[in-house]
């Protein structure tokens, strides 16, 4: 219909009338998206995300059927360099955005006029690679004259299991990724309470720098995987899991904070150390590189669990979630790790929560995640912008908490956990 009008307008003898009729024809659109929203066809939401390194395009409805999805990964170009290039991310978004958004309408079998608006990540992120989402999702949204959905990206991560099944609010969630580590309760789709992030590196960013640092690389099975995955697949291979000792990490502090420097500092040392003892050469593991990789897991593991376990009884001692509602959500790139949510288990079992994990193939940064986001955003009428003037205003925002800050709260809590035990732990 949209492209009828528009056709009409520029084949006709309107010229002389054009900022009026302009005015009647968006005013049209208007009325018919606002005609769509209220018939039975479920809305559809595209949705936009480039706040790293991958170019995703995911479209959905507010059923939660995934219709169509698209994705440009640039891991293999990024793992040359040891670390994403953030000029050269923002590069590949640029020269591929266009091809994955056009790619996931054909694989839906659908046309930009069948879109109900576009949701885009515009915060956190690195800025180079969220200004090409941003600008690409606002450009589609002004020649569809669709609305438009700015998208945190944390908390898309945290809402994209309500796609796959039915968890209600409040749940807590538990974010682990190359770029975050936090624990949070979600309380509706606006509204986040952030008990804990890292103080230092992402538990994601560790577990890759450990993997190059072990040239993990240069074995065969491990070279198309992320370094988390390939410390999860070597420590399988491992003969004495416990080999190698990891001091307790920040354990006098009651709260839910994370750091996992330390691990880091003490694996180079304990890497440095066999180099010199067998005289490793450059391109060669370490004759115990899979007992560190089962060890650096159970030291991540068990610093992890306590704040996880301090985080639930926080929640029981604030009464801040029914007991019979109790839910932790596992998300993000790390969550795939069986070994952790065997470990998360143990502890929800403890503590009287269900675990819920997030699909694999949905706990990488996807469009799916950014487009149900939108979905839920839609159906309830939170932070969907009509308004061109302000759609156009829409900016990024690198650096970005999730919700309110109760990281005090949990400190003033002074909540002293007895710590669960992980010995029914195996290594897989």
């Amino acid at each position: 219909m949209n492209k009828c009008i528009y056709l009409l307008f520029y084949k006709t003898s309107l010229k002389p009338y054009q900022p009026r009729c302009l005015n009647f024809l968006r005013a049209c659109s208007q009325i018919v998206d606002t005609l769509r929203r209220y018939s039975d066809k479920p809305a559809i939401i595209l949705g936009i995300e480039t706040s790293c390194d991958d170019t995703g395009c995911g479209i959905v409805d507010i059923t939660g059927k995934i219709l169509g999805e698209a994705i440009h990964s640039q891991h293999a170009i990024h793992r040359i360099h040891g670390g994403i290039i953030p000029t050269l991310a923002s590069q590949f978004h640029r020269e591929n955005i266009t091809t994955v958004c056009e790619n996931a309408l054909k694989s839906a079998n659908l046309r930009l006029r069948d879109i109900d608006a576009i949701a885009t990540t515009t915060k956190p992120g690195l800025p180079n690679s969220l200004n090409i989402g941003n600008t690409f999702g606002k450009y589609l949204s002004r020649i569809g004259n669709k609305p438009y959905i700015p998208i945190h990206h944390m908390e898309a991560h945290a809402l994209t299991v309500r796609m796959i099944q039915k968890v209600d609010f409040p749940y807590l969630v538990l974010l682990l990724s190359g770029g975050h580590s936090l624990l949070a309760i979600v309380d509706s789709v606006d509204k986040f309470y952030t008990l804990g992030t890292t103080t230092d590196n992402a538990v994601g960013e560790i577990l890759d720098k450990i993997a190059r640092r072990l040239k993990l690389v240069n074995i065969p099975e491990f070279l198309h995987m992320s370094g988390g995955q390939a410390i999860e697949s070597a420590a399988c291979r491992a003969t004495d899991p416990k080999k190698f000792e990891f001091p307790s990490i920040i354990t006098r502090k009651r709260d839910c904070q994370f750091s996992f420097a330390g691990v880091w500092t003490k694996s180079i040392k304990y890497i440095a150390s066999q180099e010199k003892e067998f005289e490793i050469d450059t391109n060669k593991l370490i004759p115990d590189a899979y007992n560190l990789c089962a060890s650096l897991q159970w030291a991540i593991a068990k610093h992890i669990c306590l704040r996880l376990q301090r985080a639930m009884e926080f929640i029981d001692k604030m009464n801040l979630i029914p007991h019979e509602k109790r839910t932790l959500v596992i998300s993000g790139g790390v969550a795939c790790n069986d070994f952790f949510a065997k470990a998360f288990e143990i502890v929800c079992s403890e503590k009287g929560f269900q675990l819920v994990r997030t699909p694999h193939r949905l706990c990488n940064d996807n469009g799916v995640m950014i487009a149900w986001n939108g979905a839920e955003r839609w159906i309830a009428n939170v932070g969907v912008i009509r308004d061109r003037n302000k759609i156009e205003a829409v900016t990024i925002e690198n650096k970005v908490p999730l919700g309110e800050n109760w990281i005090e709260k949990v400190r003033a809590a002074n909540i002293k956990c007895k710590v669960v035990k992980l010995k029914a732990l195996m290594t897989c």
